[in-house]
């Protein structure tokens, strides 16, 4: 599962095909999770969670 902001969703989409060889599902983060969760890749507040399962 990666959080990502909407600057670097394609990197996270394309790491969790590369990985699972399969697409990904790409979730919307709630509210309450926004104030806590950053992107993986730049430290910005989480838009998505991008996950396999």
């Amino acid at each position: 599962m990666i959080y990502s902001c909407a600057e670097h969703i394609d990197i996270a989409i394309d790491t969790i095909v590369n990985e699972h060889e399969t697409f990904p599902i790409l979730e919307n983060i709630s509210e309450e999770e926004k104030l806590s969760t950053t992107c993986e890749y730049c430290k910005n507040i989480a838009i998505y969670m991008v996950a396999n399962k």
